[in-house]
């Protein structure tokens, strides 16, 4: 789906560890400048495995306050879809397509209303060039993405799907999380289904693993939601299982 002009910049307060929040001000706003927020609507394709572009996308909530969502995956050969990671308000994705020239590896999908500055390669190069302290910052996320990848290969081989479930429900409070009333929510909406492609598990057994974790007091599920209520005894929960 096309995406639709906004009008203007979004002010936001990026999540903790995106790229724009690694940038100082002046710098996210000399970044997000260089080309016009547009609002895709959940669903819409941002970037799509395979393709040829070279330019750079970086997320902003449609309103105030809120936040930004997509989800990165990969379609397999056998036509498996994966569900690679979760990118926020403040998150930089396309960058390896303009940094190494190659294909995209994953397509990028909106789950949430979110305004997209797309950046061409050279602006954004440019941009670096100027700001070597900018660097970092992409350095240093894509470290944070290789250290995230690497944790989930490690469960693949050490825990069950109740265990994989437990560590990336931690992981994504600790990330995106919002404290509330009754604990934490995980701060971005994903059904049983994609968080099965996140932990490699089937949708009936992350059901099963949900439930558990409920009956033990750990979790309260909703529709595309899920509260922590007891984000100190899930992580020691994640560690035993």
């Amino acid at each position: 789906m096309a995406g639709v002009d906004s009008d203007g910049m979004q002010s936001a307060i990026w999540a903790k560890g995106t790229f724009l929040a690694r940038l100082a001000e002046n710098q996210a706003e000399q970044l997000l400048g260089m080309s016009r927020a547009v609002r895709y609507e959940a669903g819409s394709v941002l970037l799509s495995q395979g393709e040829r572009t070279t330019h750079v996308c970086l997320l902003q909530p449609v309103d105030p306050g809120g936040v930004a969502c997509a989800k990165v995956t990969a379609t397999l050969e056998n036509g498996t879809e994966t569900l690679l990671s979760i990118r926020v308000s403040g998150d930089l994705v396309g960058e390896q397509a303009a940094l190494r020239m190659v294909p995209r590896a994953a397509t990028v999908t909106a789950c949430s209303a979110v305004l997209v500055n797309v950046v061409t390669r050279e602006r954004f190069l440019g941009f670096l060039r100027e700001h070597p302290d900018a660097w970092e910052a992409v350095g240093s996320v894509m470290a944070d993405r290789l250290d995230s990848a690497n944790r989930r290969r490690l469960d693949f081989a050490a825990f069950d799907v109740v265990g994989r479930l437990s560590r990336v429900l931690v992981e994504l409070v600790e990330r995106h999380g919002q404290r509330v009333d009754t604990g934490h929510e995980i701060g971005v909406h994903l059904s049983q289904l994609e968080l099965g492609r996140l932990i490699g598990a089937r949708e009936d057994a992350v059901g099963l693993a949900m439930r558990r974790l409920k009956a033990e007091g750990l979790v309260r599920p909703h529709y595309r939601k899920v509260t922590v209520t007891d984000l100190a005894a899930l992580r020691g929960f994640a560690e035993q299982e």
